[in-house]
């Protein structure tokens, strides 16, 4: 079993549902990404989603672009973000952490640390999952058995537009939890709708028995917790970014804490 698995167990045994913020590796400071993430353990995350820094990132909106492009700037890349996570776990072996990003940076640290390299590395730094934006589930299953052998998950995508045959596509290949995208668009566009979050989760459960949790527009303690009615999930990447872009060095990682405290308090009452 997984540490992403065993979380959501343990988090349904207790009636609760995950916190899971997302932060690009490496922003707004370069060695700032572990602190940033004890801290958002400490405010009650039940697992991280760390952004691998790329330069043509798909599904991101300007807000996690920019942060992306100010980590690249700073020079942070694959190898940086793993020893990341492994400065993380010399205290913490317990919080799943999910690599988010691209297929492009991980085939180019295959090419320059050989094959299945980063299945390998991101094994042993304590990696949890990698969900891939760009990797459909049809062209997936040799990477997501490599991945489950070294008892990491490969999470998947839905959206609003997902087919049913699409939901069972990732159904077959997807492991640890799905990522339903609750607007058409980047991160951090628009107003989510939760009523249609709501009217489309039976659906996805119909096909996929993995816990799903809901992302994109979740700016606030309301829409969270309506989602956490719902989801088993909720992830927020835009609005820590936004929060902790202008902060200095020292601040960060208590800005974003104290704004997850607040989200957390709010899934839980």
């Amino acid at each position: 079993m997984s540490r992403i698995e065993a979380t959501f167990e343990q988090l349904k045994a207790k009636g609760r549902q995950a916190l899971i913020p997302y932060v690009t590796a490496g922003f707004p400071f370069a060695d700032v990404t572990p602190e940033l993430m004890h801290a958002m353990v400490a405010a009650g995350a039940d697992v991280i989603e760390l952004g691998v820094p790329f330069s043509d990132p798909s599904a991101d909106g300007p807000v996690i672009q920019k942060a992306g492009d100010k980590a690249l700037a700073f020079g942070i890349g694959t190898t940086h973000v793993i020893d990341m996570v492994k400065a993380f776990r010399q205290t913490n072996t317990t919080t799943p952490v999910v690599l988010m990003g691209y297929a492009n940076p991980i085939e180019r640290y295959d090419l320059k640390h050989g094959k299945d390299g980063f299945i390998r590395d991101a094994s042993e730094a304590g990696i949890d999952g990698v969900l891939v934006v760009d990797y459909p589930p049809e062209e997936c299953v040799e990477f997501a058995a490599k991945l489950r052998a070294h008892n990491m998950d490969l999470i998947f995508l839905l959206a609003p537009t997902s087919t049913d045959q699409r939901m069972q596509q990732v159904a077959d290949v997807a492991s640890g939890y799905v990522y339903y995208v609750s607007l058409k668009g980047v991160t951090g566009s628009g107003a989510l709708n939760t009523d249609e979050v709501e009217a489309m989760l039976p659906r996805i459960r119909q096909k996929v028995s993995i816990p799903v949790g809901v992302g994109f527009g979740i700016r606030d303690a309301q829409t969270a917790q309506t989602i956490a009615k719902v989801a088993d999930a909720v992830v927020i990447g835009s609005k820590i970014i936004q929060l902790i872009e202008n902060e200095p060095r020292d601040k960060v990682a208590a800005v974003a804490g104290d704004f997850l405290r607040g989200i957390r308090q709010a899934m839980d009452a």
